[in-house]
């Protein structure tokens, strides 16, 4: 397995949130997202000390972050001192039948940031689902433009380490990095398709496989598209390596300086400003469907409706005229802690569509859904495969 694996820093609540209430609990949504310090807390007195201030890393980026909108629910990933600190007050405000609707994981997570070199994207989900499903760990796997992303339970840590070892990957040093000998280069952001037949799976593989799809049949998931809606994979555009801004090009000692020192460096002058106004454009204006991932070591990665483009102008980059169709999976009647549904849902599609250039697949995880992302031309024969198998008898 020709693959990077990194810890990223800190420790994730997973929230979910019911549609209907996601006008209502916007702000705390936009607070996490425009993290400026004296947005973080509510309590001027406690603002300059909170804990939730160390979310963001030293050169002022969101270690991670994912906020997703869809048909289903609404998604986020964020530092669990945020969860604590801006979404439970929140919750205190809405009425009490309302805010017991609205769920923060009782676990936290870590997460693991996996760069792959030399696998097409379907075989990626699979292998570096099916060692963790084999160990028993139940995780949540967010494919981005760059990068993957897989949460795990941080209690479940030195099960995760195990697990990655036994595939040849080795935890270095102490920045929180596997390593393998065979890893050479990088992922691409559109990597040529191997022409490698899928390595055969074992029996154990096989058996996660089936015990998946056995448990969504008896507790009825079925897959589900909704008309119309065609997402785009878009990313926003790097900051310059050198000065870590994207337009701004001034410098500190012009004529208006009076001679004072130059401050230090925020939040805001680390992302562009254009990207994060276009952001709030859309969802305030309640999108249908919006995945926005932001990690350290990585631009902005936006998974949207392709109506929604339009807001965006030339912020964001990427195969605007390529169409991915969503395949819902409702896991609300399963509980987090339910192992191998990605890696079998991944698995099995890549088993029989192998033949079919599956390359494309890539997969999101939600705090209470499942959705499975393919081209158009795909998403047809992918729910060819699911629905007999999903099917109940009788």
């Amino acid at each position: 397995m020709n693959t990077q694996v990194s810890f990223l820093d800190g420790t994730y609540t997973l929230i979910h949130i019911p549609s209907t209430l996601y006008a209502s609990l916007l702000q705390p949504i936009l607070r996490v997202l425009l993290p400026q310090a004296q947005c973080v807390d509510s309590d001027p007195a406690t603002a300059r000390e909170g804990s939730h201030r160390h979310a963001l890393n030293d050169s002022q980026h969101h270690a991670f972050l994912n906020v997703s909108v869809t048909p289903l629910e609404v998604s986020l990933v964020c530092p669990s001192e945020w969860a604590q600190a801006i979404f439970k007050p929140a919750l205190e405000r809405l009425p009490h039948k309302e805010a017991k609707t609205v769920h923060l994981s009782r676990d936290e997570y870590l997460v693991l940031s996996v760069i792959s070199a030399g696998l097409d994207a379907a075989r990626r989900v699979m292998e570096l689902t099916s060692p963790l499903a084999l160990a028993g760990i139940p995780i949540f796997f967010i494919s981005t433009y760059y990068s993957d992303f897989i949460l795990v339970p941080a209690k479940a840590k030195d099960k995760v380490i195990k697990a990655f070892e036994e595939k040849g990957l080795h935890l270095s040093g102490d920045h929180g990095q596997f390593v393998n000998d065979c890893a050479a280069g990088s992922r691409t952001v559109t990597p040529e398709r191997s022409t490698t037949p899928p390595p055969l799976e074992s029996s154990a593989e096989i058996d996660v496989q089936t015990r998946a799809f056995d448990t969504l049949k008896k507790t009825s998931v079925l897959p589900q598209v909704i008309d119309d809606l065609h997402l785009v994979h878009c990313s926003g555009k790097e900051l310059d390596p050198i000065t870590d801004e994207v337009y701004d090009t001034r410098h500190t000692t012009g004529r208006h300086t009076n001679g004072h020192k130059p401050r230090k460096k925020t939040w805001v002058d680390t992302v562009d400003p254009k990207l994060y106004t276009c952001l709030i454009s859309a969802l305030v204006a309640e999108p249908k469907f919006i995945s926005v991932t932001l990690a350290q070591g990585d631009p902005p990665s936006l998974l949207l409706d392709k109506s929604l483009l339009p807001l965006f102008a030339d912020s964001i980059v990427g195969d605007t005229d390529n169409k991915q169709v969503p395949i819902f999976l409702d896991l609300v009647k399963l509980p987090v802690e339910i192992i191998g549904i990605v890696c079998g849902v991944a698995g099995r599609l890549v088993r029989d569509m192998q033949m079919e250039a599956s390359a494309e697949l890539s997969y999101l995880s939600t705090a209470r859904a499942g959705v499975v992302i393919l081209p158009e031309e795909q998403a047809g024969k992918a729910l060819d495969i699911l629905r007999p198998l999903l099917k109940k008898d009788g």
